[in-house]
């Protein structure tokens, strides 16, 4: 049975310094995401070079920094519940931005995976987990949707502006020199934007009687523990790493699949990119549908899509117009996990824990998410063809959907 969680009414917070702070989180989750993550990308084959190593070495440094700042939202999402997000967001700016120059002068791998290891706790600290635990506790749930939408949805184009932006720094100043610029840019926007507009809204700052706060400490520690203590949670945590796996694993082996098919390599990677666009189509009906249905219905019905998709592709994907169907299919649901997952977790234990709640949730699904495509390539050297990583894939989509469903049962609030 589903442990029964009291939590705290909502915050009805918001105002016109909310949306400024989402402006800028929507500015600065761009610019993180985009120097800190996906320039990596473009700069592998110049560094592997620069570097005398190989292009699977310089990967697996990205995937340990991956690794890094999923074991970091674990202490992060601690801080962020008892402090709030400006001075952890603050440092982490400052940090990243210093870590982008030191990236620009390493000479050894070893010196790359230290100064990436370095990236990835960073990230934690400045990138959608703070980002999302700031708005949280801004925005009443009616305002709060549209809040988190509209963070996700600028930021969904980092991608887009970043990758080609380092792409052409590169080809004028070398991959060094396309880091500092980098650097000089994610340090003049976001430091200045998390230090001057992030704070905490007056409802959590208002004058208390002594001891509030310690109490406010228990509080948020006993929410937290009872939600470790709730079937649904864990239940919650397997949806999300079986869904996080199955999206990691195809953003990775879907360019290999589709020119198996016979695509050509660009059409391949045309396709592959659509996925990015697609995620923001996902949320944009995340967020319409929910105002006539649940938030676990519409997810699982894109999971479940997503699951079909997958399951037809090998016998659809072999023309070009199967395979945009099918890609389209798999890509709405690329990014609607971080729309309902807030809004999963602050309906079931409110908004007193947010933080600490997601960043033990972070943790295990950003692992599996960096785990899978290896897997997945080691199941591809294994097995004859695509078609046993298809079903995988498939299996999991399908899986998360039923899970999705399962204890959807309201925790009790006060006023309930």
């Amino acid at each position: 049975m589903p442990t029964t969680v009291t939590v705290p009414a909502d915050p009805v917070v918001g105002g016109h310094h909310g949306w400024r702070i989402v402006a800028a989180l929507a500015v600065t989750s761009t610019i993180g995401y985009g120097t800190l993550y996906y320039a990596y990308a473009v700069l592998l084959t110049p560094m592997a070079a620069t570097l005398g190593t190989s292009t699977t070495a310089v990967t697996g440094a990205l995937t340990a920094s991956v690794l890094a700042g999923a074991l970091a939202t674990i202490p992060v999402g601690r801080w962020l519940d008892h402090h709030g997000g400006r001075a952890l967001m603050t440092a982490g700016s400052i940090t990243a931005t210093a870590l982008l120059v030191a990236w620009s002068q390493v000479h050894t791998i070893e010196q790359l995976y230290a100064v990436m290891i370095a990236i990835g706790i960073t990230g934690a600290m400045v990138l959608y987990e703070p980002a999302f635990a700031v708005i949280v506790a801004w925005f009443s749930p009616e305002r709060r949707a549209t809040a988190l939408l509209a963070v996700t949805i600028v930021a969904g184009f980092a991608s887009t502006i970043f990758m080609p932006l380092t792409g052409l720094l590169t080809a004028h100043l070398g991959w060094r020199g396309a880091l500092l610029v980098l650097a000089a840019i994610h340090g003049a926007v976001t430091v200045p934007l998390h230090a001057l507009t992030i704070r905490r809204p007056r409802l959590a700052t208002t004058t208390a009687p002594a001891g509030t706060e310690r109490s406010g400490h228990a509080q948020r520690r006993a929410v937290a523990q009872a939600a470790m203590r709730d079937t649904r949670f864990w239940i919650l945590a397997a949806t999300l790493i079986a869904h996080g796996a199955a999206t990691s694993t195809m953003t990775v082996h879907l360019i290999g699949y589709l020119t198996s098919r016979g695509h050509p390599a660009t059409v391949a990677a045309t396709l592959t990119g659509l996925l990015g666009v697609l995620s923001v189509t996902g949320r944009l009906v995340l967020t319409a549908a929910r105002r006539h249905l649940r938030v676990t219905t519409i997810v699982a019905a894109v999971f479940a899509t997503q699951a079909a998709a997958v399951l037809t592709m090998p016998l659809l994907a072999g023309t070009r117009t199967g395979a945009v169907l099918t890609v389209i299919g798999f890509g709405l649901g690329f990014g609607i996990t971080s729309l309902a997952t807030p809004a999963l977790l602050t309906d079931r234990y409110g908004t007193t824990a947010y933080a600490t709640i997601a960043g033990r949730l972070a943790a295990p699904v950003t692992i599996a998410k960096a785990a899978a495509p290896l897997a997945a390539a080691t199941l591809l050297h294994t097995t004859a063809g695509y078609t046993p990583l298809l079903t995988a894939v498939a299996a999991c989509c399908a899986l998360a959907a039923i899970g999705i469903l399962s204890g959807t049962t309201r925790t009790s609030r006060p006023g309930d």
